[in-house]
């Protein structure tokens, strides 16, 4: 063997070498050694049970459907989590009495501000405010609070992430959004929703979406014919010694 070819020999042994060396030192290395600075708000859970959240941002509506989708969800023996605004509740009294049924019926309540605006363009002094309004009006008309929060339109920053845990309140995101607003097509909301939804996935729908009562319906038994069970967000997340991913999973330390 020549001295030339020797030597490129010698440096492709060495190379695979460190190359198998780097994967197994990767693959024993916590999965928090890469988590982020970024601030996020919980997506979903690492669990071992096959337990997944349904979860409706609840809107002034036209066409609201909150009704036959709280009759559905009696029917199927299912409970949800609905995040509501201060604001929508105290709009009439008709809401108000869509917010008690809610609870009457075993729901989980969550915070969705008072009047919807863009928390990463409001002060932090406005945030405290939407948040601490909402929880006085879910108080007044269900005498429970709630340590639950959901960004209206998912929009977060560290600031808001940072100012939502200061009112010891749980920013929870999504992972598997039906995009129900946009009215696409049933079939479309139903396979986004049955392709991406898996054990400690929270999924997202809304209140006034066209297309939600009948694929709420047929995702609830095609997923517990997966042997998937409902729980609320409270019984889906860790309250206490978690951590979260650069992906915004929640993991248990």
């Amino acid at each position: 063997m020549n001295k030339k070819l020797y030597h490129k020999v010698i440096f492709s042994l060495l190379l695979l070498f460190l190359t198998g060396l780097s994967s197994i030192l990767l693959s024993k290395l916590d999965i928090k050694t890469f988590a982020t600075n970024k601030k996020l708000p919980i997506y979903s859970v690492e669990t071992k049970k096959q337990d997944i959240a349904i979860t409706f941002d609840v809107n002034w509506a036209e066409k609201d459907h909150l009704y036959e989708i709280l009759d559905i969800l009696k029917n199927k023996n299912v409970k949800a989590t609905f995040f509501v605004m201060g604001g929508w509740i105290e709009y009439n009294e008709e809401n108000a009495a869509k917010l008690k049924r809610i609870y009457d019926e075993g729901h989980e309540i969550g915070n969705h501000s008072n009047m919807h605006p863009d928390m990463t363009k409001i002060t932090k002094d406005r945030m405290i405010k939407e948040i601490e309004v909402t929880d006085s009006i879910i108080k007044k008309h269900t005498g429970i609070t709630t340590d639950l929060f959901r960004c209206p339109s998912g929009a977060y920053n560290d600031n808001v992430i940072e100012t939502v845990e200061s009112t010891k309140h749980f920013c929870i995101q999504w992972d598997v959004d039906s995009i129900d607003w946009r009215e696409q097509g049933e079939a479309i909301e139903y396979e986004r929703v049955m392709k991406k939804a898996s054990p400690g996935s929270i999924i997202l729908f809304h209140n006034d979406a066209k297309y939600t009562p009948k694929n709420l319906e047929k995702i609830i038994d095609n997923l517990k014919d997966k042997g998937y069970e409902f729980v609320v967000i409270s019984e889906l997340i860790y309250k206490d010694d978690y951590y979260i991913d650069i992906n915004g999973k929640q993991h248990k330390n």
